[in-house]
């Protein structure tokens, strides 16, 4: 397992140096330039493109930003959102914001939407199991947004029962929304997901033979099935934790959270070059270590993964 852990690591540190690469070149290939405003002249232009170092040629420019984040962790300076502020300095707030939100939403959705699952699958044909489906369609339909302006109506506007924006001075409070709204896409798909694998489960020989040797019910489902049919949950959960730790822009739009996609949209309008490659590389960097954590915890799960990754 040990060595299977470091080869991916090794493949991760790979394809983060490629996706740097192609984020790079992507960016120098757009049209545009951080410098757009009308009120500058040329002379101005020249000399702003002089102070950051922007006409260097491509490959100097390139290797240097390498260097500076392997060697300094340093992603640079704002162009325009906040000039000559360093890069990780505008993203160490917003992205601590967006990460509480989206483990917030993850852990709630998580647990909400196993116990649905479950039970949906245990009284299979049911009521409980047709309220479940239908749950669950609506709430992979249905945009996380049409939710947030709901909650934020009815529960923050109407009820006053919590604050309808987003306020740093009472964060947990002002979160409560805003993580329903997110946590609403992850109930449903891990209960559709769960109810689907553990009726397939509960109904394969094992199952059926552990039953005949008078095995509690209890025990077969919680020790058995449900351990087997979390595989495919684990699965979906890496990049919805992703899309969740980093933030739903239209989310954070309605209740007025200064996350890091609310960031990253202000970023591309305006061409503030460093600010866009580094959110973009924390989003592939956050998604690969989730793969990463995914992996390890299918060994944790079941044993036989375990087994067949250490034999190769």
């Amino acid at each position: 397992m040990l060595k299977y852990i470091q080869k991916r690591l090794i493949i991760s540190l790979v394809t983060l140096f490629i996706i740097l690469t192609v984020l790079f070149l992507l960016l120098e290939l757009m049209p545009g330039s951080p410098f757009n405003d009308e009120k500058l002249n040329p002379e101005q232009r020249t000399l702003l493109y002089e102070k950051y170092n922007l006409d260097k040629p491509l490959y100097i420019r390139y290797i240097a930003y390498l260097k500076n984040i392997v060697l300094k962790g340093d992603f640079g300076n704002s162009y325009t959102i906040q000039k000559d502020a360093p890069v990780s300095d505008l993203l160490k707030g917003r992205l601590s914001i967006s990460v509480k939100l989206g483990i917030q939403a993850l852990i709630l959705g998580s647990f909400i939407g196993l116990f649905f699952g479950i039970i949906a699958a245990i009284k299979k044909n049911s009521k409980i199991d047709t309220l479940t489906t239908v749950f669950a369609v609506i709430g992979i339909s249905v945009p996380s947004y049409v939710f947030a302006l709901g909650l934020s109506y009815f529960l923050g506007y109407k009820l006053k029962l919590f604050p309808f924006t987003y306020d740093i001075y009472k964060s947990f409070e002002s979160s409560i929304l805003p993580t329903i709204a997110l946590s609403m896409f992850v109930i449903a798909t891990v209960a559709r997901f769960m109810r689907t694998e553990l009726v397939e489960v509960l109904g394969s020989e094992y199952i059926l033979l552990a039953e005949a040797k008078g095995l509690k019910a209890k025990n077969v489902i919680m020790r058995h099935s449900v351990r087997n049919a979390l595989i495919p949950v684990v699965t979906v959960l890496g990049p919805i934790t992703v899309s969740l730790m980093t933030g739903s822009l239209v989310t954070e739009r309605i209740f007025g959270i200064p996350g890091i996609g609310d960031l990253l949209v202000t970023a591309i309008s305006v061409n503030d070059f460093n600010v866009v490659i580094s959110i973009a590389f924390f989003y592939s960097m956050f998604y690969i270590l989730m793969m990463l954590i995914i992996d390890v915890l299918y060994g944790i799960i079941d044993p036989r993964i375990r087994v067949a990754k250490e034999a190769n």
